[in-house]
């Protein structure tokens, strides 16, 4: 068992055992999925699963692992990683936002607009064919969507989206297994599909993700083929550079003898100083 877990938590599981503070790291060991479950799901929707995610079904038919902090010696839940059962990957469909008649529905507030340089956002509308993978507890949908070609004819390779609690999508990943690493390398930290948001988190994600950064680099800085765009250019020998100068040892000078302490600037002039004497 304890292979099976770090075969398929990627070894993330003893990262977090060794977190400090951490505590009550729980995976929930689930079976597989039977193989004529999945064809089932998939003449049901019409869609056919990528293989990758297949693959994860055929291993685990689903995915749940929780890891907490002990605050004031009380365990509080900080940490959540989920991928929803075959079973419960259920379709986002543009109905009404309430029981009240003439309410809203899902493509009411559907705009229907693109942003130019940017994949194709989802839509509500018979373009797309939508899955929840993770509600995220409340805090948005991660989803797994499909383009439609024809009305009815889903095409393949679905890609995966977030979709906020503002009802905008933002792109994540190409492909389940993408994903998936995003997900354990993020560690399952509160709102961490935000980081992937024009917006960004909120203040106390922010403080979480400070204590227990993510294991990956930012979306934001996407790798350059310039390997000198990453590269600290700043010389810390030029930075702190000091001159070498020959230490010069300041002695103590003897002080005046009691006869002489009336005599404190002899002059230079011979004259003067022999009438002084005079005086």
């Amino acid at each position: 068992m304890a292979s099976h877990i770090e075969k398929i938590t990627l070894g993330i599981s003893k990262i977090l055992e060794s977190s400090p503070g951490v505590t009550e790291v729980k995976f929930e060991a689930i079976p597989p999925a039977e193989r004529q479950t999945i064809v089932s799901w998939e003449q049901k929707h019409k869609c056919t699963l990528p293989e990758d995610l297949k693959n994860f079904y055929l291993m685990t038919d689903g995915f749940l692992m929780t890891w907490s902090v002990k605050v004031d010696d009380r365990p509080i839940q900080v940490g959540s990683m989920v991928i929803k059962s075959i079973s419960n990957l259920t379709r986002l469909r543009s109905t009404s936002a309430c029981s009240l008649p003439n309410a809203p529905t899902l493509d009411d507030l559907d705009d229907g607009s693109d942003e130019e340089g940017h994949p194709d956002r989802p839509h509500f509308t018979s373009k797309n064919v939508i899955f929840e993978l993770d509600p995220c507890n409340g805090n948005g949908k991660v989803c797994l969507v499909y383009k439609t070609s024809k009305p009815g004819e889903v095409t393949p390779d679905p890609s995966i989206w977030f979709l906020d609690r503002a009802l905008y999508w933002h792109f994540l990943t190409d492909t389940f297994t993408a994903y998936y690493r995003l997900l354990l390398c993020h560690l399952g930290l509160p709102q961490w599909q935000y980081s992937f948001t024009s917006y960004g988190l909120s203040q106390q994600a922010k403080q979480w993700m400070n204590m227990y950064k993510p294991i990956t680099f930012s979306p934001a800085t996407p790798l350059s083929e310039d390997p000198e765009t990453f590269t600290n250019k700043l010389d810390p020998n030029k930075i702190f550079k000091t001159k070498n100068k020959t230490p010069v040892t300041k002695k103590k000078l003897p002080g005046p003898s009691a006869g002489q302490k009336l005599n404190l600037t002899p002059s230079k002039n011979p004259a003067l100083s022999g009438a002084a004497t005079r005086k």
